[in-house]
């Protein structure tokens, strides 16, 4: 695909801006199809929106825009497979969780797919639950994005992918109307595709200035509680377990730039509100918390597709919904990539609606 300029300098055909799970899934997916891909990350891969993540794979629900619940529909369905395929590259678990969701909430607000539970199904499910509230079950997985995010890695380095960290794009090369290579903070890069895979920091490559703006979200995580077997999801606050037995806690929807931060009140405020729901939690200690920025637009859809600039993709603005889209994600954008036909309809998703 892409022509050699110098027979001692190493090339590719693909340069993917951004080391978290939608790169990398991309990358790997791109590998499979004999494309030479080189991912550069601003700073350490896999440490920012996908690091920070719950991993609730929730393929349906009201919150959802109706033009994503498609895609997550059908990425929820690809999960086990993509998780399957990445633990058995990389050797590492991800901790993928079939036991589903419990939802609980006082205006009894669920989504369809839900199915009702009495106070002693609830009982039986989770003991540890006291809050006296309507409550739902739905079949949803989840898994620990840092896990995951981890054998990513590891697999897209096993495939042959290579990877710059700590190099921050500043800017496209450009050639005439298409692109040719990236600049960064410290060299430049030759490719004749180029995906923005950039997340919260996807606004911030020029020439195209993409509405991405970082949406802050701080957790934290507990040890020594309760031994939940299902996420619990309420009105006011979310527990995910994981199989080492942690416990974690989210999340708020900050608007504050790229700050990540933590704030010792809010930080409680989330403990509290868990403690409520399950008041075995008040035994737990804080294992760590932290902050993410997911990357939201203002319509609240993803970008995905290919620019003004020929060569130029973006997939980017999952917002709270990366982990969940990376499956589906990477064979869209390797198929838009590879001329192939799309099986989604993606206009809501172009990037030229933000012209």
């Amino acid at each position: 695909m892409m022509r050699t300029y110098n027979a001692g300098v190493k090339s590719w055909d693909v340069v993917i801006i951004g080391a978290g799970i939608i790169g990398l899934s991309l990358a790997i997916s791109l590998r499979k199809q004999g494309l030479r891909v080189l991912v550069v990350e601003r700073g350490e891969a896999g440490r920012e929106a996908s690091y920070a993540a719950a991993g609730m794979l929730v393929g349906s629900g009201k919150e959802m825009p109706p033009a994503v619940k498609p895609l997550a529909a059908e990425s929820a369905r690809m999960y086990p497979e993509f998780a399957h395929e990445l633990e058995d590259e990389s050797g590492l678990k991800v901790d993928l969780r079939e036991q589903g969701t419990i939802l609980v909430s006082r205006v009894a607000d669920f989504p369809d797919s839900a199915e009702m539970i009495s106070r002693e199904r609830l009982q039986s499910l989770e003991p540890a639950v006291t809050l006296a509230a309507p409550a739902a079950y739905l079949g949803e997985r989840s898994v620990d994005p840092r896990a995951l995010t981890a054998a990513a890695l590891k697999a897209a380095r096993h495939r042959g992918v290579d990877i710059s960290s700590g190099s921050e794009v500043k800017a496209l090369l450009t050639s005439e109307d298409r692109v040719c290579g990236v600049q960064t903070d410290k060299t430049s890069y030759s490719a004749e595709i180029v995906v923005n895979c950039a997340g919260a920091w996807a606004g911030c490559i020029g020439p195209h200035k993409f509405p991405v703006r970082p949406v802050k979200g701080q957790m934290l995580a507990v040890v020594g509680g309760p031994s939940l077997q299902h996420v619990i999801r309420a009105d006011e606050v979310y527990l995910v377990p994981r199989s080492d037995g942690r416990i974690v806690i989210g999340s708020t929807i900050e608007d504050a730039g790229y700050n990540k931060q933590t704030d010792v009140s809010t930080v409680q405020r989330l403990l509290h509100a868990a403690v409520e729901l399950v008041p075995e939690l008040a035994k737990a200690k804080v294992h760590d918390d932290w902050a993410g920025l997911r990357p939201g637009t203002s319509d609240e859809l993803p970008i995905l597709g290919e620019t003004q600039t020929r060569g130029y993709f973006i997939a980017s603005g999952h917002y709270r919904d990366g982990i969940l889209l990376a499956p589906i994600t990477a064979q869209i954008m390797t198929d838009l990539i590879l001329g192939k036909p799309i099986s989604h309809d993606l206009a809501a998703f172009s990037p030229a609606r933000f012209d």
